[in-house]
């Protein structure tokens, strides 16, 4: 296989070492037969959790551009490269940019919502809640969305139907009481957002990913071939060999699942944003394809989002979350990704 290839256990030929065991008794992370991709946070920064986590079976570290600095993702980068040399594992790392994302605005305070109740989201700048308005930051929000929508927060954590709009603003109405804070992802189900496929903060921290020498690029809100070629011709330019992983999780990415799987090095499933645009009970036929597709094809594929949810505040996971992943396990899959579990979990 290829210098960071998820199937193989070979991560990166930039390595300060290659040794694959020690003496002292750790872990061998490489020979795990499906492989742990650990997104660092707040919880597993520091030198001494980010280790814990590497000798506990983490695979790759992956940075998630849609929070923190490129300074504070470097510093992680040169935690794995330490941990490397000192011959206890192969860690590589995963860049994962934020992609095109519709987000509401800042409010001035969380705002609680009854079921029925009306509420207004706009593309003027500078509504923060009263009145019953928040901003958006997507001028083509109003384009998007059409009469009847559903509209999800945060891939479903609330709801509203869309019943109105006018040049600048949609009205809706809340399906389900709850709360709306700062912020949030913004889906409309069974559409995407006709944003470009890579945002200009996209291909700076993408720039960043070559000079600190990461070993994949994970894609988000991938359309269709085009974007991956567009960034291997990219890298070729720099003379890199950055491999580039889709992240499956739009309306538009299904359409186009076979040209992307041919296009890319490998893909991930990423159930958040694909429950979100796709009715849910959709989500494990299209993991299966996803992922059997990439076998075929004998590309390396993650499983994402909700593996081990409930471990963000409890020491054990769910019955249901063990079987979830025994089931991507047994489907094949060459490593499951952990989010918010590794980033800012208690456990």
């Amino acid at each position: 296989g290829y210098p960071g290839d998820l199937s193989t256990g070979i991560y990166s030929s930039s390595r300060s070492s290659r040794r694959q065991g020690s003496s002292d008794g750790s872990s061998n992370n490489c020979h795990h037969k499906t492989k742990l991709v650990c997104t660092i946070g707040p919880a597993t920064s520091t030198r001494q959790e980010l280790f814990k986590l590497a000798d506990a079976g983490m695979s790759v570290a992956r940075l998630n551009m849609s929070h923190g600095s490129q300074e504070s993702h470097k510093a992680v980068v040169d935690l794995v490269r330490a941990y490397n040399a000192t011959g206890r594992g192969c860690i590589a790392t995963m860049l994962d940019t934020k992609g095109p994302e519709v987000r509401s605005g800042d409010l001035a305070e969380p705002v609680v919502l009854e079921q029925g109740q009306q509420y207004t989201f706009t593309i003027k700048e500078g509504e923060t809640g009263k009145g019953g308005r928040v901003s958006v930051n997507y001028d083509g929000f109003i384009d998007d969305v059409s009469v009847g929508d559903e509209l999800l927060v945060d891939g479903g954590i609330l709801t509203f139907v869309v019943t109105g709009k006018t040049a600048t603003d949609v009205q809706v109405e809340a399906v389900d009481a709850g709360v709306l804070e700062s912020r949030r992802h913004l889906n409309v189900r069974g559409k995407s957002a006709t944003l470009p496929a890579i945002t200009d903060k996209d291909w700076l921290d993408l720039k960043f990913g070559v000079e600190a020498g990461v070993d994949y690029f994970a894609l988000s809100f991938v359309k269709d071939a085009q974007v991956i070629l567009d960034v291997k011709q990219w890298l070729a330019a720099q003379g890199s060999k950055i491999k580039v992983l889709a992240k499956i999780e739009s309306a538009d990415s299904v359409k186009a699942l076979d040209e992307i799987l041919d296009a890319v090095d490998g893909a991930m499933v990423a159930r958040g944003d694909l429950g979100a645009e796709l009715p849910l009970e959709d989500v494990p036929y299209w993991q299966s394809q996803i992922v059997q597709g990439c076998r075929r094809r004998g590309k390396p594929v993650i499983v994402a989002t909700n593996m081990l949810e409930s471990m963000i505040s409890n020491p054990a996971p769910t019955r249901a979350e063990v079987s979830d992943i025994a089931i991507a396990v047994r489907e094949g899959a060459d490593a499951i990704m952990l989010s918010g579990e590794t980033a800012y979990g208690k456990f």
